[in-house]
């Protein structure tokens, strides 16, 4: 009785893991000792694949531990990689498919790390149950691992069926469709039933408890039945094995049930029990013999309705019930279905333990992108109202006015600039800077073009061959896997384009300001003859407003310098919310990431922005004073047409020297910016090419499938028969009836153009051969057999009722051009052959000549020219 079904491992080809996760690794984490131990932890986690998947496993214990690490490990790292965008593409065959002649079994890829995890727990399922089903049912310890292994894999497979779907988005393999792990999880559940059902009868357990446990393990197996019926892809001693299996545990029961009706002195209930049990014991060995052995039972059952039969003839007399009338046996559960949960190994380390998950990262990332906001916002508003003061002090000819008051010398602050511009390189060094910002952005716009060049050219590829395979071209559309990828691109050329504004404005700028820039770049001499001289103004060196002028431009320095300060300590504010995220997502299950950042930058920067707004608020008092405290200064200043000239000079020469060191720092950015937009956009080349790289050889991958896959598939195809074929008489009331063939009826030749010339037909026998002679009544039969009927509409074409190969009758050696292989098996229209005694068959209509030769079905070019 001990039958037990084994579900066969599924098998995958070679992945390497390493190469995609170390370039993950040495992209993400600095060099250092964690980038080396990522390292070492990725090749330990593609050496444990290559254990689980890359050798035949034995129906062992550590064999199940490595298949369950591997497991657990999948399920620990998919949070800490982005795989979809690393491009694993995992294949995996079809458990229960064979393959055929012409090809291998039913595959599928899939770059989906759930689709990994999916295919290796159904080795788990399917490995547990080889285990189960090799463990000796004769001894207790055999017992409970069988039963232990069973219920681990039936949870195997449970879990796949509520999670497959959503791990691939598509249709899976027939082996892990739901429908399938679903009947499999019964199955398992049913065998872990039978075995508490063999221990409890090992232990001598009361029959009452036993018959509930083989009548529930009777359901089980029912149920499993049900499930299996329409489950063409199952091996085919699967069904009967689930039919005698719940026969043999309902007699198991009724056996059981009726022991006990015997203790109740039911002794009628107790013969009409084992008479039922007798039935389907004899059900079981008549029609599932070959699968089961049901003889140990059968006698059993044998022995005991014998002796109750011969106890109730001479003793009790009680009456035999109808089996209808009978009490319900009742049902015992014992088993249950392993909730999957990791770790199911209790052997399990992760491998990445330090490494934080996806989600934690990505936080981080987004994290880090609003601190860098707000530092930009604080530091941006700081050096916008230094522009501003700039400005003002510029237009206002502050402090170069009250330094001039001699009227000839070159103001001190004038000197000072010309030497800060001379330092910093002149004109020289913007328009070098200028130049080389043009090369920078077409290196930059090149790499995007090129990133998206390989993006279009893959997916008109794969357009292309979804219209020439339409349904057959069953993976995911290339427009749809790179919408991620041409947003980020799309991103990227915006970004191009703003920085080509930019730098637009910045050249408008320095354009506006050359004339200036390259006057504060010559010597104290040439500028000071460059600058008009005006009549002196030494009567206002003591006067009380140029005092308070100056003491306001002094307080005026000191905001500057405070903000100077200020802005320093604001990018030296650096925090880390990473144990706050891993926090969270450990006790929430998922990061509020925005609620989390804003209460931590609140806390960090809060003071900061107090100061930058009392400092703003500052300034923008000191320059409301200074503007009055000039005007007064202007009223009395002795106007001229000279000292307005050589004050409106000093005025550009200052706005020039802010609009240089403005103008070089916007350069340098540039420049920086380019550049470092330039190794972001080589890596999204690489991110282009990887997925790109996966998909033409998960594409070869596919055609190399679909290649087989049609070459096993029957290619007879339908042609309609001529008009002259479709005439021809009945056959004779009684005749039997022969293959359907391609018939050509004789009759008497007319005088026609001779046909170009045609290669020999084939040799054939005499007998053939007369067929195409001229007769008197070309409808006559001969002997007993009438002539084959041809079909009086388009028909499949159909072959002979046997093969017809070298050695048997009806062979004929073929053309040189013909092809054998444009038929399918069986259906390849042929030369029907005449037997000793049969009749000739009719000749050709009058409007062709004879032709012993089949016709061509329109799909293929005919051997000769149409007449």
């Amino acid at each position: 009785m001990a039958t037990f079904i084994s579900v066969p491992l599924k098998k995958s080809s070679e992945v390497d893991l390493a190469k995609p996760l170390l370039k993950f690794v040495t992209a993400t984490y600095p060099s250092g000792e964690e980038q080396a131990e990522y390292v070492r932890a990725v090749e330990e986690l593609n050496k444990l694949r290559k254990s689980a998947l890359g050798r035949p496993l034995d129906k062992h214990e550590s064999s199940l531990e490595i298949l369950l690490r591997y497991y657990d490990q999948l399920c620990a790292i998919e949070p800490k990689f982005p795989f979809p965008e690393l491009c694993l593409t995992f294949t995996w065959k079809d458990a229960f498919d064979k393959g055929s002649l012409f090809g291998g079994s039913v595959k599928l890829a899939l770059a989906s790390v759930g689709y990994e995890k999916t295919c290796v727990l159904f080795n788990v399922g399917a490995l547990a149950s080889q285990i189960a089903s090799e463990q000796n049912l004769d001894n207790d310890e055999g017992l409970k691992t069988a039963a232990k292994f069973y219920q681990l894999a039936s949870g195997a497979f449970a879990h796949i069926k509520d999670t497959v779907l959503s791990a691939l988005n598509r249709e899976p393999t027939m082996d892990i469709s739901p429908e399938t792990v679903g009947t499999l999880s019964q199955i398992m559940l049913s065998q872990a039933q039978e075995v508490f059902v063999l221990k409890a009868t090992a232990d001598k357990m009361k029959d009452a408890i036993v018959a509930k446990l083989a009548n529930q393990a009777a359901d089980y197996y029912g149920d499993a039945f049900k499930q299996c019926q329409y489950k063409e892809n199952l091996p085919k001693e699967v069904l009967p094995v689930l039919a005698a299996k719940h026969c043999m545990m309902q007699a198991t029961a009724e056996m059981h049930q009726s022991a006990l009706a015997n203790q109740k002195k039911k002794f009628g209930e107790e013969i009409a029990r084992l008479q039922h049990a007798t039935e389907l014991v004899k059900t079981a060995a008549s029609r599932y013999d070959e699968y089961v052995n049901v003889k140990d039972l059968s006698d059993k059952i044998s022995r005991a309705l014998a002796a109750a039969k011969k106890d109730n003839d001479f003793i009790y007399h009680d009456r035999v019930p109808e089996v209808k009338d009978l009490e319900h046996i009742g049902k015992a559960s014992l088993v249950k279905a392993t909730a999957v949960q990791t770790p199911l190994s209790q052997k399990f380390t992760d491998l990445f333990e330090k490494m934080v998950p996806m989600a934690v990262q990505q936080s981080v990332s987004a994290a880090n992108s609003r601190k860098a906001d707000t530092v930009n916002r604080l530091i941006g508003s700081m050096r916008e109202a230094t522009n501003l003061c700039n400005g003002v002090l510029a237009s206002l000819n502050l402090p170069a006015a009250l330094e001039d008051l001699s009227g000839d010398a070159v103001p001190q602050s004038i000197l000072e600039k010309s030497r800060a511009v001379v330092q910093q390189g002149g004109l020289q060094s913007i328009e070098q800077l200028i130049r080389d910002l043009p090369e920078l952005l077409q290196r930059n716009r090149e790499i995007l073009d090129e990133s998206l060049k390989i993006l279009d050219d893959e997916e008109t590829t794969d357009n292309e061959l979804r219209t020439k395979f339409n349904q057959r071209w069953n993976r995911t559309p290339s427009g749809d896997l790179y919408k991620s990828l041409r947003a980020e691109g799309n991103n990227f050329r915006n970004i191009l384009d703003k920085a080509v504004q930019a730098d637009q404005v910045v050249k408008e700028r320095y354009t506006a300001h050359c004339e200036m820039i390259a006057l504060l770049c010559k010597p104290e001499n040439e500028l000071s003859a460059a600058i008009p001289s005006a009549n002196p103004a030494k009567t206002l060196q003591g006067s009380e407003v140029v005092n308070v002028l100056r003491a306001q431009l002094a307080q005026l320095d000191e905001v500057k310098r405070e903000r100077e300060v200020l802005e320093g300590e604001v990018k030296a504010v650096t925090f880390d919310l990473t144990t706050k995220f891993l926090t969270a997502l450990a006790q929430d299950g998922a990061i509020n990431e925005e609620a989390l950042t804003t209460s931590e930058l609140d806390t960090r920067y809060g003071s900061h922005t107090q100061r930058v707004q009392q400092n703003l608020r500052r300034q923008e008092e000191l320059l409301s004073q200074i503007q009055v405290s000039h005007q007064e200064f202007s009223a009395l200043k002795q106007s001229n047409s000279e000292a307005n000239s050589r004050e409106e000079v000093l005025k550009k020469l200052a706005a020039a020297h802010d609009s240089y060191i403005e103008i070089s720092s916007n350069i340098k950015e540039g420049t920086k910016f380019y550049n470092d937009l330039t190794e972001i956009l080589l890596k999204f080349q690489n991110k282009c090419s990887d997925i790109v790289f996966a998909r033409k050889t998960e594409r070869d991958e596919l055609l190399k499938d679909l290649q087989q896959s049609i070459a096993r598939e029957p290619s007879a195809p339908s042609f309609s028969v001529p008009s002259y074929q479709s005439n021809t008489p009945a056959p004779v009331p009684g005749g039997p009836t022969p293959a359907p063939r391609t018939v050509f009826t004789q009759q008497q030749p007319q005088a026609k153009p001779q046909p170009p010339a045609r290669p020999p037909p084939p040799s054939i026998t005499p007998q053939a051969a007369s067929t195409a002679a001229p007769v008197s009544n070309p409808m006559a039969p001969s002997g007993t057999n009438p002539p084959p009927v041809a079909p009086t509409g388009p028909s499949q074409a159909q072959g002979p009722p046997y093969p017809s190969y070298q050695g048997y009758p009806g062979y004929y050696q073929m053309p040189v051009a013909y092809n054998p292989y444009a038929y399918g098996q069986f259906n390849m229209p042929y030369m029907p052959y005449q037997a000793q005694g049969q009749a000739g068959y009719p000749g050709a209509p009058p409007t062709q000549q004879a032709y012993p030769y089949p016709q061509q079905p329109p799909q293929q070019q005919p051997y000769y020219p149409q007449q």
